[in-house]
């Protein structure tokens, strides 16, 4: 089909304006600011999009960052094995308080491993010069970068820790290398799916709260007036809490108002808060979103050229009241995800992946 965006692949050469994509002439809800440089807005406008970006959700900063700050000069110290990424939205976070305590993060790391969870985190941290030793494919999810996690070092393959100063605990701050220590910075929402799962396999696991996920501001009148008429014709939610605030803030999708999902877990939630969920993008990525949404407006209008998104896996609704809000988890590791450091399981594969052998991995970096 003309204009249509593979899975994976974003149209930056072309002016949009000149392309007959597959959605163009929709009118389509982003739950995010204003930024033209984001790229579910560019997936959008290259397939013909007109996006219509709403805040729903906005990330400030913890009210209080000593914990943060003091686990980061233990990162920088060396304490640590690994760094566990969750969300693209963290770096940013982590580039600032670094800077704060006085080092950049790409020197704070050096020596530690680095895991992202999925490719959009990973491309956040190498902008900021920081070497990723560990993406997980498939699905974006703490879940599966649970599911190829090494295996802990054993005690004989490593040096012993340093004695701990006065008999009692050790001193991150003057700390040796620890072979089995990970630093997992999340969000306040975050599931424990990540720090669990790493705990019950024998690693010791600094958990800190880096960011906060709260509502987003009350939209501009005339978004609001244009969702309620009817006039937008989609919206495309990328976490639970996008959900939930899409209700808040601008109520219940008209009818005919597609609703596309960036991945199950968050499909899930949307049915779970009384809302009609359209398609399930099978690839969580920006362009995997847009094509689904393509496949449902081409399912609708009878193209047989576009294939048909997959059906949810979740009931079409479910009454808000009926159970406790799902934990939010990453679907994809798109800055307009979550930014938490789990997700339920139903992100993840029902089946452990393959572990990897630590002998393939790369070695740690020498600390400074």
């Amino acid at each position: 089909m003309p204009g249509r965006i593979p899975d994976g692949v974003l149209r930056t050469d072309v002016d949009p304006a000149r392309l007959a994509g597959p959605l163009t002439g929709s009118r389509v809800l982003v739950p995010r600011a204003d930024d033209g440089a984001d790229p579910l807005v560019i997936a959008l406008t290259a397939a013909g999009a007109e996006p219509v970006p709403v805040a729903l959700i906005q990330t400030v900063p913890p009210e209080d960052p000593t914990d943060l700050d003091d686990l980061l000069l233990a990162l920088g110290s060396g304490w640590y094995t690994w760094l566990a990424i969750t969300s693209a939205a963290a770096v940013p976070v982590l580039v600032d308080r670094a800077e704060e305590v006085g080092t950049p993060l790409a020197e704070l790391v050096r020596g530690t491993r680095v895991a992202a969870v999925g490719p959009a985190t990973a491309r956040a941290l190498r902008a900021e010069g920081v070497e990723v030793d560990l993406v997980p494919s498939g699905a974006s999810s703490a879940a599966t970068l649970l599911a190829v996690w090494p295996a802990l070092p054993s005690a004989a393959a490593d040096a012993p820790a340093a004695d701990a100063p006065d008999g009692g605990s050790s001193d991150p701050h003057a700390a040796e290398h620890d072979p089995g220590r990970v630093l997992v910075p999340h969000a306040d929402l975050a599931a424990p799916t990540l720090t669990t799962g790493l705990r019950a396999r024998g690693w010791e696991v600094d958990d800190v709260v880096a960011y906060r996920t709260v509502r987003g501001p009350d939209p501009d009148p005339v978004v609001h007036e244009d969702w309620t008429a009817g006039r937008i014709d989609a919206v495309l939610l990328t976490s639970g809490s996008t959900a939930r605030n899409l209700l808040d803030l601008l109520g219940a999708p008209p009818a005919g108002t597609l609703v596309c999902c960036i991945g199950p877990s968050t499909a899930a939630e949307a049915a779970r808060v009384g809302l009609h969920v359209d398609a399930v993008a099978e690839q969580q990525t920006p362009a995997g979103l847009v094509t689904s949404l393509a496949g449902v407006l081409a399912a609708r209008a009878g193209d047989p050229h576009v294939p048909a998104p997959p059906a949810p896996d979740h009931p079409a609704s479910a009454h808000p009241a009926s159970a406790q809000p799902a934990s939010d988890g990453p679907a994809s590791d798109h800055p307009a995800a979550e930014h938490v450091s789990g997700s339920p399981a139903g992100d993840a594969p029902t089946t452990d992946a393959p572990q990897p052998d630590p002998s393939a991995l790369p070695a740690p970096r020498h600390p400074r």
